[in-house]
């Protein structure tokens, strides 16, 4: 079973595209987005749009419930009403020969929207909310920096980000987990290259602050 992961795209389309170029070329059997489909960026509906049209199962991201402010108002009501629909969580569970694998999706985490999980946050903290939402894989987004973290026989994975890379690495990134039959858990983090000059342009060029391609152009 490959699974690709991918979320926080922000309305970046020269990220998204390339993205979807990479996506399309690759042998998958599922495809989940965890949120963060707008914000920072002038192209929300042609993001939003293509999601649906692929029938991808998406959840919602803290930025999705934004309406306030340029690049919020952008959206159009139709796609509105489609954010407004999102689950908060994708739970899946998966029959390994005798044993299940219950994998939990989360924008932040498995308990708010806004919750960073992080490489170093406590381990018991982690646990204890992986216990209580019955998980053995967690996966997130939210903070964009891609990580593997194992507690036990538990695994944390945040996917990084398609649109908006916090790590220091310019190019997008998405995630794809490979299950084996015994299941064990194999993430493979894929990054891609998008003409980032577009996407600073898009910004400068729009009533968005000049600060949000200041923050794409240190990336190159």
């Amino acid at each position: 079973m490959r699974i690709a992961l991918f979320s926080d795209i922000h309305a970046n389309l020269p990220a998204f595209e390339a993205f979807l170029i990479d996506l399309d070329s690759r042998k998958l059997d599922a495809v989940y987005c965890l949120g963060d489909m707008i914000g920072y960026n002038i192209w929300p509906n042609e993001i939003i749009a293509e999601i649906r049209k692929r029938g991808i199962a998406t959840l919602a991201g803290n930025h999705d419930q934004k309406t306030k402010g340029f690049a919020y108002e952008l959206v159009s009501a139709d796609n509105r009403a489609y954010l407004n629909s999102l689950p908060a969580h994708i739970k899946l569970e998966y029959q390994l020969n005798n044993d299940r694998l219950n994998m939990v999706l989360a924008h932040g985490s498995s308990r708010s929207i806004n919750e960073y999980v992080l490489v170093d946050t406590d381990e018991n903290y982690v646990l204890e909310m992986m216990v209580e939402a019955k998980a053995d894989v967690l996966c997130v987004g939210h903070s964009h920096l891609p990580y593997h973290r194992t507690i036990g026989d538990k695994h944390v994975i945040n996917i990084g980000s398609v649109g908006k890379p916090k790590d220091g690495n310019p190019k997008g990134c998405y995630v794809i987990l490979n299950i084996a039959e015994n299941g064990d858990l194999n993430p493979e983090f894929i990054r891609f290259e998008y003409d980032i000059k577009k996407a600073v342009q898009a910004i400068e060029n729009s009533e968005l602050p000049d600060e949000l391609a200041d923050r794409l152009k240190r990336a190159f």
